[in-house]
């Protein structure tokens, strides 16, 4: 019997669509809006997940909106899910480290991850809880890791052990996430078949590239094989 598989296409920064197998739609990080490499992708027509690693505003931009046009379920840390309600957003789940949501054919399990958050909420930045990341797991396809924001941190290790990710989507632009070379190590210690590099090219500061990632494998003798993808484009 053939693999099942997730259709997930680069929304530029650090903005995703994935299709799960069964064709749950799942927006993560939605940064429409004022997104300088947003693709122009026509969205779906029904958002059944939006998936939000942190507060900060090029990972939420388009949430609120989204939200009220679709009415898909929100999740997110449980702090952020209590800023979101102030501004209308209605079906949100609240999660903490460790702790899984199970979404139609979809397993959510939000994971460690180092970086900060904080949200905006009537002109006021607020403290959204802490940053985090995600596994995505779904009946006979591969396991998804999405790290969020992050740099290399050793507990990468335990997810490895624990989910086995087969996908790993890393930051790779440096300044504000890991640049390639710390992202080489965590490729080290997650192990994954694929590496998907996303929040690279945005800004002039984010510097890392895939290329610069595939180097720095090369000299930890690293097998992932990391896909080099402009905003748009679709893996599968």
């Amino acid at each position: 019997m053939s693999e099942s598989k997730w259709k997930i296409q680069w929304l530029g920064h650090a903005s995703l669509w994935i299709t799960s197998p069964a064709g749950t739609q799942i927006l993560v990080d939605p940064w429409i809006e004022g997104n300088p490499k947003f693709p122009g992708t026509a969205l779906p027509d029904a958002v059944d997940l939006i998936a939000v690693t942190h507060g900060h505003s090029d990972h939420t931009g388009s949430v609120v909106g989204l939200a009220a046009k679709h009415k898909p379920t929100v999740v997110a840390m449980v702090e952020l899910t209590m800023l979101m309600a102030q501004q209308g957003v209605e079906k949100l789940v609240g999660m903490n480290i460790g702790g899984m949501f199970q979404f139609k054919d979809v397993q959510i399990t939000m994971v460690e991850a180092r970086h900060s958050s904080s949200y905006e909420v009537d002109g006021k930045v607020q403290y959204a809880g802490d940053p985090a990341g995600f596994i995505l797991q779904a009946e006979g396809a591969p396991t998804i890791y999405l790290a969020g924001d992050t740099a290399v941190f050793g507990d990468m290790r335990l997810i490895a052990e624990i989910y086995r990710p087969e996908i790993a989507v890393l930051p790779v632009g440096d300044y504000y996430t890991m640049g390639p070379r710390q992202a080489a190590v965590a490729a080290g210690l997650l192990v994954p078949k694929t590496i998907l590099p996303v929040h690279w090219g945005t800004f002039p500061g984010l510097t890392g590239t895939p290329a610069a990632l595939q180097q720095e494998m090369l000299i930890r003798g690293s097998d992932s094989e990391v896909v080099d993808w402009k905003p748009g484009d679709i893996f599968e």
